[in-house]
């Protein structure tokens, strides 16, 4: 039934045809997955420097600097999760962090 509708629709609109997307050359290699990220040990947060936890995705050099300033205060995080007792580190940012970190 859904084709029937699109046929009609180009049948009546022949410019729609115009409009569509060309398909890919055969030369062309053309990729609807994200590129694969790389697979690297997970980060020490105890021992990281600013610049490696800024390569944490959303992690900026602010949210670094609190990393850093909390385990100095506090001493080293004990488990993960402890993170977000960090400023600005979320439930769900630190979900999305988990399997890059580690405590150590």
């Amino acid at each position: 039934m859904l084709t029937a509708f699109f046929v009609t629709a180009l049948a009546l609109c022949p410019s729609a045809c115009a409009t569509l997307p060309r398909r890919a050359s055969s030369d062309a290699q053309v990729s609807l997955n994200p590129p694969a990220a790389k697979t690297s040990a997970p980060l020490n947060i105890n021992v990281a420097s600013s610049s490696e936890l800024e390569k944490l995705p959303g992690v900026g050099k602010v949210i670094a600097e609190r990393i850093i300033t909390h385990r100095e205060k506090y001493g080293p995080f004990r488990r993960a999760e402890h993170l977000m007792m960090v400023h600005g580190i979320s439930e769900s940012k630190f979900r999305a962090l988990r399997s890059m970190i580690v405590v150590e």
